[in-house]
């Protein structure tokens, strides 16, 4: 039957270091000279470069608006705004995202319900978006999660037939197809995060991307009062030179040159990532207890930059054994993984019974009209996704001879899963 595992005394299946293969995010003397450009400038807080970079991503994603934030945050915030989301509204958003995609909603005196996801996709089931729709609901919050594109089509029937907005949240899936189409230019209009992590990098950063000049318009005068005079609306240059939101949300032009140079050679990037990460994952076709969390082959949909990249596990076909005890016996062949995904928002005690305003009640419910929060069991398959997916390397570069160790071991573990 071959060696025996590593958890078990056998040798280990990796013995190569992942090194450059998973490094990120890549930096080299281009992005040094760019934002040390700046620096010497002493221009940090200007526009200038920023303004140039808003135009360069927005030919990226083929999109006319596109607005710079101090960070993603920001960006989805200012999106909700934009879509004149206020007090007593309501969005639907995934329950199992990073919570930036939902709590802003807060600041804004609206709140937010949630729906349940795919555990194939990881994201919102267009199924169980419509139970959710009340005479509230303002927009629809869609996350491509770990970068597969959400079933945006679908999406966006129900969206147009309830005369809902669609906010993407990209900061997955900067880079990702949906049937041929950049995710982020299918809604009404997109927000994404740029921070260290992301697959497309630019250090601390949000972007906003729209068709909609008044939805650009919205988001500019909410947090840019140095840009007002961009402004054309007369409900809006009414009121020019102060925030709307309270808030400053410029970029620091050091991020604005460093997402330049990164998106200069994303394309590349992520056609290299996906090359590495398909590699690894039709090594691994027909093992038992995993799946490959990526779209159909064939569909035109793809992962983009493969951000926070997950393998899907099925406990039943390795006679149920427990996703910790196959992590732990995987990572000590050398091939470091983990169980889990972000915390599903509906059960968090901040969504739930935190009066964070001084309303005397839950936040959650109190500029709802109706107590929407969602108990144990309400959304069941968010509930279980986070015993139902695993972490995976993230490779960035096609070194085959590292992602076959890598494979190999995952594929050891569970074709010998019986003698955990």
């Amino acid at each position: 039957m071959g060696e025996k595992l590593a958890l078990l005394g056998g040798p280990k299946a990796v013995t190569r270091d992942a090194g450059e293969a998973t490094r990120w995010p890549i930096i080299t003397e281009e992005d040094e000279a760019a934002v040390l450009e700046v620096l010497r400038s002493g221009d940090m807080s200007g526009t200038g470069v920023t303004k140039v970079f808003e135009q360069e991503f927005g030919a990226y994603f083929g999109m006319p608006h596109c607005l710079a934030h101090c960070n993603g945050t920001a960006a989805l915030l200012s999106a909700m705004f934009a879509c004149g989301i206020g007090v007593g509204d309501e969005i639907i958003c995934p329950s199992v995202t990073y919570w930036a995609s939902a709590l802003p909603v807060y600041q804004l005196g609206g709140t937010v319900v949630f729906a349940d996801c795919d555990l194939d996709t990881l994201n919102i089931d267009p199924a169980d978006i419509e139970r959710h729709i009340s005479n509230r609901t303002k927009a629809i919050v869609v996350v491509h999660y770990c970068g597969y594109p959400c079933e945006m089509d679908e999406i966006m029937v129900i969206a147009r037939r309830h005369g809902l907005k669609v906010i993407e949240d990209v900061s997955h899936a900067q880079g990702s197809l949906y049937q041929g189409r950049l995710t982020g230019t299918i809604g009404d209009v997109a927000a994404m995060s740029l921070m260290s992590g992301k697959s497309l990098v630019a250090g601390e950063a949000g972007m906003l991307v729209t068709r909609d000049r008044g939805i650009w318009e919205r988001a500019v005068a909410f947090g840019h009062y140095e840009r007002h005079g961009d402004l054309t609306d007369p409900d809006l240059v009414r009121y020019k030179g102060f925030a709307f939101g309270g808030v400053k949300h410029r970029l620091m032009q050091l991020a604005s040159a460093l997402g330049r140079v990164q998106l200069r050679h994303y394309t590349a990037r992520i056609e290299a990532i996906q090359s590495a990460m398909n590699y690894f994952w039709d090594l691994l076709e027909g093992c038992p207890g995993v799946k490959a969390h990526r779209p159909p082959k064939g569909s035109g949909s793809t992962m983009g930059g493969w951000y926070a990249a997950k393998g899907l596990y099925r406990a039943e076909e390795l006679g149920g054994l427990d996703i910790d005890r196959f992590c732990e016996a995987v990572s000590a062949e050398g091939c470091s993984i983990g169980a889990g995904a972000n915390t599903a928002m509906h059960l968090h005690p901040l969504l739930n019974d935190a009066d964070l305003y001084g309303h005397g009640k839950p936040t959650r419910i109190a500029n709802s009209a109706r107590d929407l929060r969602q108990p144990p069991g309400s959304l069941p398959r968010s509930e279980k996704l986070g015993r139902a997916v695993f972490r995976i390397p993230h490779f960035k570069h096609l070194y085959k001879d590292v992602i076959e160790e890598h494979a190999a071991a995952i594929r050891k573990v569970a074709e010998r899963a019986d003698e955990l």
